[in-house]
Formats: C-alpha cells, structure tokens, sequence
C-alpha cells in the first residue's frame, strides 16, 4: 500500500496530509493502508507461529480466510465511491478478519 499512496501523491503534488473527504481516493488509500498495517504485524506473527507447529487443516484455512479477508477489507475501503457508507465487501472483509482472528488466537492456545 506505502507504494500507490506515494505514487498518487507524486502525481497530485501532494506530498504532506491529505483530504478529510471521504469520496478523496488518497484518503481512502491512506485510511486502508493505517488498517492494514495495525492488523498485519499480529497476523503475521500467528501465521508463523501456527505454521510451524504442523497446523490443522481448520488452521490453514483460518489462515487463507484471513488473508482474503484483509484483501476484501483493502477492495472495499478503495474501489467504492465513498468510506461516508458502509458497504458489503468492507462489512465481510472487516467481519472476517475478526471471526478468523479469533480462530486463530484458539488456535494458537490449542497448538501451544
């Protein structure tokens, strides 16, 4: 995500802040790209750890589903025309990342 924030921002001439505007593609790229950064580094360290212990097969599809959630999440935050009204991809993108992230704290109890 760092990477088409800085290009759209080079392209605008906006290289400092962004709009407060909802319908503002850079501000919905910047607003996707704080999400993902504060769910990724957890993710990450559960998908690790999980795969490394011989996961069962409910565990690599927590995984997968989490992983096609935060991209769903990502799609919906952008590709619609504004962040002011909620919508079905963002709703399950969100609403996943939140089922399969509490699969994936038992599962880290269970494996452990």
């Amino acid at each position: 995500m760092g990477w088409p924030i800085s290009t759209l921002r080079n392209s605008r001439k906006q290289y400092i802040g962004y709009s407060n505007e909802p319908t503002d593609l850079l501000h919905k790229a910047v607003r996707a790209h704080g999400n993902t950064s504060e769910y990724s580094a957890l993710l990450a360290v559960m998908f690790l750890y999980l795969g490394s212990r011989n996961p069962a097969d409910w565990m690599i599809w927590s995984i997968v589903g989490a992983t096609i959630c935060r991209y769903l999440y990502v799609i919906g935050m952008i590709a619609f025309p504004t962040m002011a009204k909620p919508n079905p991809v963002r709703f399950v993108g969100a609403g996943g990342t939140y089922t399969f992230g509490l699969a994936l704290a038992y599962a880290m109890l269970v494996a452990g």
